[in-house]
């Protein structure tokens, strides 16, 4: 079969985002720093959330499984991105792409739903406080956790196996630094219209309906926060909403803007840049804005627990 020809087994290239320049040395080397940054914040989220009996509520449930998929998805792209510019090789197999697609998409979705499990646990917790014990019980949390992964896979399962059923012709560069499915489309020799559709009829159940509940449910929030008599509790609630809205913002709006446009409307490489707020800041920020700026975090982690933390031999 010749070169022009279609085949499931050729490897893909993946054009990333570096180029051989001083300046992209550097870039990478700040995607390096960022990467050990998100696995480390993640990791410390998780261990305190296991290890302190204080934080073995239901946010903070939601919230060890929100750092448990920031590790595993900025590990499934940034490692792969950093040797591919180090060794100057930017294949990558078919089978890797598809895995690549696979835990991306489980991923990402699964986070769109556990995002909007958080708010309305956040809803639950302010609007109604008396009713929270019963609305966010273990069972609710869990099947809150689960189904976002549960969801999330199934939804993965279905989009991998149709992207990757599809014809690529010619040249089998990718202009991304990860195989994501609307970069593979605009290699795809055939029309791609019915899947497309589909992807839309997705991005509105995993995008714009859960960034809708997530702002109702922070609308909601500021709406009983302006009652509050004491002008500091309203300037703590309202800077927590702010950065809240702000980073669920970032990683929203790129990926609506990515995933809910016609393939013809996509310009080569700013899908690529696109990316890089739903797949490496916002992973890096969440336990920052979600956790580490929460007294009961700070508290466990002050020089008073340290000796916990680090026990004398």
């Amino acid at each position: 079969m010749g070169k022009e020809n279609h085949s499931f087994t050729s490897d893909f290239i993946l054009l990333g985002l570096f180029s051989s320049s001083q300046s992209s040395l550097v870039f990478c080397s700040l995607i390096v720093i960022i990467f050990i940054m998100t696995i480390t914040e993640n990791t410390i989220m998780i261990l305190l959330i296991l290890r302190d009996s204080r934080l073995h509520t239901p946010m903070y449930f939601l919230l060890s499984h929100l750092s448990f998929m920031d590790i595993l998805h900025i590990s499934n792209i940034v490692p792969k991105m950093v040797a591919d510019f180090l060794s100057g090789s930017r294949t990558i197999s078919f089978a890797g792409c598809g895995f690549q697609v696979f835990l991306s998409l489980t991923l990402l979705g699964g986070e769109c739903l556990l995002l909007a499990a958080m708010s309305y646990d956040r809803y639950v917790a302010i609007c109604h406080p008396l009713h929270y014990p019963i609305l966010m019980n273990d069972y609710v949390r869990i099947l809150m956790a689960g189904g976002s992964w549960l969801v999330g896979t199934v939804n993965s399962i279905v989009h991998t196996a149709y992207a990757l059923h599809f014809p690529f012709c010619g040249s089998r560069a990718i202009d991304h630094f990860f195989c994501e499915v609307p970069a593979m489309l605009k290699l795809s020799c055939v029309d791609t219209t019915l899947y497309e559709h589909g992807v839309y009829v997705s991005g509105l159940i995993f995008l714009l309906v859960p960034f809708s509940l997530i702002f109702a449910s922070y609308v909601q929030i500021l709406l009983s926060v302006l009652q509050m008599k004491s002008s500091e509790a309203r300037k703590k609630s309202f800077s927590t909403c702010s950065f809240h809205m702000i980073v669920v913002t970032m990683y929203y709006g790129p990926f609506i803007f990515t995933y809910m446009r016609p393939k013809s409307y996509h310009t080569p490489g700013q899908d690529k840049y696109l990316a890089i707020f739903y797949t490496i800041l916002t992973p890096t920020l969440n336990p920052i804005i979600y956790s580490f700026r929460n007294k009961d975090v700070l508290e466990f982690l002050s020089i008073k627990n340290r000796k916990w933390i680090f026990p004398n031999p």
